[in-house]
């Protein structure tokens, strides 16, 4: 008698390999920036703001960044940032900590200060950053918009200008 044939194990069934997301939408560079007015605008309200847009994936162009205000009394923000612009190397000043002076660079070192710079994101969302003093002509043809929630509440003397502080501590 012959013996019956075993029968054959069934081929395990592969499992579907996992689709991987892509990690980040891809931006068109060509593609108009969100233009936002600074004026009587709260710095730090407006970077929370940016910095959100930013990570999003829009491009961001903050104009009269000289009109952006900070809220306190002035000789004690100016005092603030004179104690900031003692910071220095121990070895030599242009190895830094460099301090921004003019009201653009100050603004986006805030919102520097509010992304992720060391992840790949954070680093992309900076470059999409420009602020400006006063409008450039590139941007005067494109709608300004303003954050409600950003906007000063009380009457501006209650508050410092980014101009006022830069120019106490160092621009023009």
């Amino acid at each position: 008698m012959a013996k019956p044939k075993p029968l054959a194990k069934p081929k395990p069934v592969a499992k579907p390999k996992p689709v991987a997301k892509p990690k980040e939408k891809p931006v068109d560079k060509t593609s108009r920036p969100t233009v936002i007015d600074g004026t009587d605008h709260i710095a730090g309200r407006l970077s929370s703001n940016v910095a959100k847009l930013l990570l999003k994936g829009s491009r961001v162009s903050i104009v009269n960044s000289e009109k952006i205000m900070i809220s306190g009394r002035k000789r004690s923000i100016v005092n603030e940032y004179k104690e900031f612009l003692e910071i220095a190397s121990i070895l030599h000043p242009k190895h830094g900590p460099f301090h921004p002076r003019r009201p653009d660079t100050i603004i986006s070192r805030m919102i520097r200060g509010m992304l992720p710079r060391d992840k790949p994101s954070g680093r992309a969302a900076l470059k999409r950053l420009r602020a400006y003093i006063g409008i450039p002509k590139e941007l005067k043809s494109l709608e300004r918009i303003q954050f409600e929630k950003a906007k000063i509440r009380k009457p501006s003397s209650m508050y410092t200008t980014m101009s006022e502080l830069g120019k106490d501590v160092g621009w023009n």
